[in-house]
């Protein structure tokens, strides 16, 4: 999910006119925590090589290196600043910290898992790098699973508008991208509260029948 009164037309307009600098800082503030259409642009870019405005190659290159390094910048903001502030939230929306804490920890059994695929869910390729500070994952596994990751999906992404864009329409091509990310936000919410919430209901009924 992204800053949706960004259009199309005002993506393709800054990847005009700042070519690699546009993938790069895209895709990086988008995965630093910063909720801005970065996947957008890394279609758009690769759309731009496929039809010769830009190199394919560079594209990738920006692509992986933005994923990589704004991922590890929110993974340091999440484990310095982020704790603190969900606990915050947890207080304003009144959501109690032991419910905090089995998220945090059910993460934290997955971290390895979030990180890596991550990138290809709506909101979790945002907030995957500051839940995994949050979560402590150790920095060198993150980095290793965040490299291979980015790797992973800049190589989709990219190759997937380079060569897809030319037959499909470049709207259509993100709308299809957009609602594979929704449908995998889904699949990964219920992964993650369905067993929450059964291990709740069993701790309940434990606690009646004493």
């Amino acid at each position: 999910m992204s800053l949706e009164f960004v259009s199309l037309e005002t993506i393709q307009f800054i990847a005009h006119k700042y070519g690699y600098l546009a993938v790069f800082l895209g895709i990086a503030l988008e995965n630093a925590g910063i909720p801005i259409p970065g996947e957008t642009v890394t279609i758009v870019g690769g759309f731009l090589a496929g039809s010769g405005e830009l190199t394919y190659w560079y594209v990738l290159g920006c692509a992986i290196m933005g994923a990589v390094f704004g991922d590890s910048c929110g993974y340091w903001i999440g484990k310095y600043g982020g704790w603190p502030f969900m606990l915050k939230l947890g207080r304003i929306f009144r959501i109690k910290e032991t419910k905090l804490m089995d998220v945090k920890n059910q993460f934290s059994k997955n971290a390895a898992k979030a990180v890596f695929f991550g990138r290809f869910v709506t909101l979790l390729r945002i907030f995957a790098g500051p839940l995994a500070g949050i979560a402590e994952m150790p920095y060198w596994k993150f980095l290793l699973c965040n490299f291979a990751g980015a790797t992973i999906w800049a190589l989709t992404m990219v190759s997937l508008s380079f060569f897809v864009g030319q037959v499909v329409p470049l709207e259509k091509l993100v709308s299809w991208v957009a609602q594979f990310g929704i449908v995998a936000l889904i699949l990964v919410l219920a992964w993650i509260l369905i067993p929450i919430r059964l291990e709740s209901l069993k701790k309940s009924n434990q606690n009646t029948s004493l």
